[in-house]
Order: C-alpha cells, then structure tokens, then sequence
C-alpha cells in the first residue's frame, strides 16, 4: 500500500511523472486546472503538494491539507504560496531554482531584439502592404547601448552574459550580489543611477513586499524617453497604472511585458490596445525543454524530501 498521496493541481511533464509513479510508496493523483472541486476534495488525503504558479497555497488550502508535510514549487517564485504560514505549521517549502534559467534569459533577449528592431511594427506594416514603412528609420543596434539589469541573480547574469555579446553596455542594481560577480558588467549603487542611464532596463526580481510596485511613476520618470522597459520577473514589481500613463504619454518609449498585475490578461485591457508594448502571456521560463527539466527537479526534490535520499533545496 502507498504510504505518501502526491498531490499535483496541475499536470506536469510526463518524465516527472514517471519518476514519482515509479515510487512504491507513492499514490500520485494528477488533476487539471479546471478539476478545482476535486483538488479541494482530496486535499486532506495529501502528504505533498507540488503545484505550478497558477495554483494558490493559501492558508486555507494549507488548514485543509491536515496530513501535509511539503509544498514543492515547480519553478522559482514562491510568491503563489503563503510560506510563512507553511512554515508556522512545520510544512517544508522546496522549489527548482535554476531550471529556467536559459529560457527565461533566452525570452528576455528576444524581447530586448524585438523592441529594438521594432520587429511587429513592420510586420504588422507589411501585413498592411505599406511597403515604404522600410524608410521610417525607427530599428536601433544594440551594440553600444546600456542594459540595465534590475537583480543580479542567475537569471540576470545570464541575461548579462548573452547581451554583452551584442557589443552592450551592462550595469546592474542588487544589493545582494557584489561588484564583479560577472566580468563586463558594472554594478550601480542606486536603482535611481540605472534607471537614468539605461537605454534598456529589464527587470529579475522576487516579488516580495519590497519589490511590489518597485518600479512606479517615479522611476518612470527618471528613465529617458527613448528608452525602454523589459518585464519578465512578476507583473506587480510594476506599477501598472503608471506605467499605462508612461506609455501613452511617452515618458519611454516602449515596453515588453511577459507578467502582468493580474493574470491572466484581459484582451480588453488598456495595455492590449498600445502600440508601443509588446505581450505575451507569462511564457517567458515555459520552452519545451525547461518545462520537463524543472518537472523532473521538482519530481527529485519530492523523491529526495519522503526516501532521504540526495539533498532536497528548501527555500
């Protein structure tokens, strides 16, 4: 008989899957997001929970959950899960971190291009058939210009490593990590520095409540007006009315945003309708590739956590 019942909200890669299936004393029950009545019925029964970033661990799921022993992100942002409250409650709390890491850097440099070369202005011209729009002039090299990277952790350093092949200019702002972590890449000592002397400001934090709106109207202000803001972090490390406000009354020029206040987007939201922004539906760390990769480390940190095998990473 299975001794631990693994709880998954949501599917994940089949070879996570496998893995956890594999274990004799496992019973894995696997539910999609639209089985929300069945989850809350079997959440008494779990001894682990490993959820993805849709599904909210709030204190009330983690009451009913009587039997749980741990709480398994499969990704890095903890910020779906009240994990003070698992904690008071002795509930582990383990993520993936890492796993992602290439993806989201690989997103965040296809943003950077795309915003540079203002690559869907033409297309949409050319799906138009104005021709001529090749004269307007408006793409930019990247050679030359100043990223700044808001967090300097493993994803920004790679965000880093790959725009410095692009001939660019890096600072970065995270009290956290020290000058000369990554050669080539300056650290500034106040965010209100990066903002002003970037031409392209790309944002890697946490959310936690000293990020939350980190970037509002006053930060916006002291970017410069040809430049522009790259989010792929969590959507309320922005301020989105002010930057709804930035954009339209073109304090900088444009943006990308990959995550938003309020998931998911509305196709009549204000941002849906400017020109000047670029969207895509929080898909930045979702390749093929590391979707099974954080799967089958999320799969291991449970493995690890109930046979005391290998090393689990609790946040």
């Amino acid at each position: 008989m299975p001794q631990w019942t693994i709880l998954l909200p949501q599917p994940i890669a089949e070879k996570a899957l496998g893995l956890l299936r594999a274990q004799k004393d496992f019973a894995v029950l696997v539910f999609s997001p639209e089985e929300k009545e069945k989850v809350w019925e079997y959440l008494p029964q779990a001894h682990a929970l490993l959820v993805r970033s849709s599904f909210r661990v709030t204190r009330e799921v983690i009451d009913r959950a009587l039997r749980l022993r741990v709480i398994c992100r499969v990704g890095v942002g903890l910020d779906n899960i009240d994990v003070e409250y698992a904690k008071q409650r002795n509930i582990a709390v383990l993520n993936t971190p890492g796993g992602n890491t290439t993806s989201v850097a690989e997103h965040t440099l296809a943003l950077l291009l795309a915003l540079a070369k203002d690559l869907f202005f033409y297309d949409r011209k050319v799906r138009e058939g104005e021709w001529r729009s090749r004269y307007a002039y408006r793409a930019l090299e990247l050679s030359g210009k100043t990223l700044g990277l808001v967090g300097f952790g493993a994803i920004g350093q790679e965000v880093a490593r790959l725009s410095l092949g692009f001939g660019m200019k890096v600072l970065f702002f995270d009290p956290f990590v020290p000058e000369g972590v990554l050669q080539g890449a300056q650290k500034v000592s106040t965010l209100s520095e990066l903002l002003s002397r970037s031409d392209f400001v790309s944002l890697h934090v946490p959310l936690t409540e000293g990020t939350r709106h980190l970037i509002g109207r006053e930060e916006l202000r002291l970017m410069k007006p040809t430049a522009f803001l790259i989010n792929v972090a969590r959507g309320a490390v922005v301020d989105e009315e002010a930057l709804l406000e930035a954009l339209r009354e073109g304090w900088i020029r444009g943006a990308a945003l990959d995550v938003f206040e309020k998931e998911p987007l509305s196709g009549d939201h204000p941002l849906c309708s400017l020109p000047n922004v670029i969207l895509t539906p929080h898909v930045a760390g979702l390749t093929q590739e590391s979707t099974e990769r954080v799967a089958v480390q999320a799969a291991e940190q449970i493995i690890a956590f109930f046979t005391r095998e290998g090393e689990s990473h609790e946040a």
